[in-house]
């Protein structure tokens, strides 16, 4: 669980950051899955500020702020 965490958590911190779809598929997860993980493990539990945000294409990204 940790590993995977981690692992979520470094996308997210990429300068890039990460859509529903990409986190969905890094980690065979459905989307609900990862909306979920991304308000209760990491604003929840570890108290970390999400940010989202529209990138060219129109997509949700998703960036630890």
């Amino acid at each position: 669980q940790d590993s995977k965490q981690a692992k979520l958590i470094a996308m997210l911190r990429s300068p890039a950051g990460a859509t529903i779809e990409q986190i969905a598929k890094a980690f065979d997860w459905q989307p609900h899955t990862v909306r979920g993980v991304l308000s209760g493990a990491l604003k929840k539990k570890l108290g970390l500020t999400i940010k989202s945000e529209k990138n060219e294409d129109k997509e949700r990204v998703y960036r630890i702020g």
